[in-house]
């Protein structure tokens, strides 16, 4: 048995250095030889690399599209959302509003840009007062990219001081009899826009039917039990919340049907729902939906405010009512009357 061991470890041995001898024959390659295939080797490597990563992008690309095209078409979760943006503007934006049929989405890697322009009605026409930009990363909406148009916007961020409609107990900063002077230097020929507030709080069909035919109401600012102060409880100051008292004849709009009333209702519970994005469209940064719905609901719709337009010559015949505590002006345009 140990004479097999010894030839097993012989033939070992002999096959080794064979094998040595083998390798020893082998031609080496010259040192700049064995740079040139390392460095191929590194490339390979790399566009390998990059392939792999094409091909991993290419996969989670279409996947993320899909998935946010599902998020936002779920529970119709894109037209909510531009519902909300929308509707803020009619009951925060005194006389503005839109066409909804214009209003442009672009849906992208879960964010959704929403695009649309606004209008003031002036006389007797709707002009354009500017363009809204909003992106909704999911459902979180970020502040608004405004391109307004206006001769005399509102301040972007309300207060006390900057205000145009004035509760009949808040405190005004102005004059009482600035806006009037301001409206007698006009020319005639031309048609004005007015914030009007009031010294005791009215019902709004009252209001429409005690003002002058060559006059329209546009938009009424509703009490909520926080514009005396002007501010929300923590300080904050609010924004003025209203309804266009005009019916709209577009089939889109939510005061289609002509009960304003209850359409400006309607969307306080909706966007009780959806404050977030409401606050961040409005231009105050407090809302304070829940309490002034409540106050509302309890209290019945009573105006302290309005805009009002037509002719010029003609709103200034509003000098003589007494029960109007003073005007701020708007916008002015020439001769649209007809």
């Amino acid at each position: 048995m140990t004479e097999d061991k010894n030839q097993v470890d012989q033939e070992y041995e002999n096959y080794l250095k064979e094998s040595l001898d083998h390798i020893d024959q082998i031609p080496s390659y010259p040192e700049a030889k064995q740079t040139e295939f390392v460095k191929i080797g590194k490339s390979m490597a790399r566009k390998t690399n990059i392939m792999i990563s094409l091909a991993v992008l290419l996969l989670i690309v279409p996947i993320m599209t899909l998935a946010t095209y599902l998020y936002y078409g779920t529970d119709s979760r894109a037209d909510r959302l531009i519902e909300v943006a929308t509707n803020t503007i009619y009951v925060t934006e005194p006389n503005m509003s839109l066409k909804k049929l214009d209003v442009e989405d672009d849906i992208g890697f879960f964010s959704m840009n929403v695009t649309f322009d606004v209008f003031k009605r002036v006389g007797k026409e709707d002009y354009k007062a500017g363009d809204y930009d909003i992106r909704f990363l999911l459902g979180q909406a970020e502040f608004p990219k405004k391109n307004l148009l206006l001769d005399r916007p509102l301040a972007e961020n309300p207060s006390k001081e900057t205000g145009v409609l004035f509760h009949p107990d808040a405190i005004m900063p102005y004059s009482a009899k600035d806006g009037w002077d301001t409206l007698d230097k006009l020319p005639d020929g031309t048609v004005s826009e007015i914030y009007v507030s009031f010294n005791h709080l009215m019902d709004p069909r009252e209001l429409e039917k005690s003002l002058p035919q060559n006059m329209e109401l546009r938009w009424v600012a509703v009490d909520t039990g926080l514009e005396k102060a002007q501010v929300d409880k923590e300080g904050v100051p609010i924004t003025p919340l209203g309804y266009p008292v005009q019916a709209d004849p577009e089939t889109w709009s939510p005061f289609k049907d002509g009960d304003n009333q209850q359409a400006f209702l309607d969307i306080l519970s909706q966007l009780k729902k959806n404050e977030a994005v409401a606050e961040k469209v409005a231009r105050a940064k407090s809302l304070s939906i829940g309490s002034r719905l409540d106050y509302i609901k309890k209290h019945e719709i009573k105006v302290y405010g309005a805009v009002i337009t037509g002719p010029t010559e003609e709103l200034r015949k509003l000098h003589d009512r007494e029960d109007i505590r003073a005007i701020k002006m708007g916008e002015v345009k020439l001769w649209n009357w007809e």
